[in-house]
């Protein structure tokens, strides 16, 4: 009875969809549910973290140090001749 009780919630009166089913496995046990909490959020961050270095990237291309350093890297070599 605690096991039909533990997913309960996920499940409509009378209209059980293989949604369902795969969200109450997930949910089932608790160190199941906290390890896909932790895995989905470090996912999410990695995504996020990934588009939004990507879009400030391309928005200040040719402004940044890793584009313009060769120019300065140059003189410097020049200068000390």
């Amino acid at each position: 009875m605690a096991g039909h009780l533990q997913a309960s919630f996920l499940r409509a009166a009378g209209n059980e969809t293989t949604t369902n089913d795969w969200a109450s496995t997930l949910i089932k046990r608790n160190y199941i549910f906290v390890s896909t909490v932790f895995v989905g959020a470090f996912g999410l961050q990695l995504a996020f973290d990934t588009a939004s270095d990507s879009l400030w990237n391309n928005i200040n291309k040719g402004r940044q140090w890793k584009d313009i350093k060769h120019q300065y890297l140059e003189k410097e070599d020049e200068d000390e001749e």
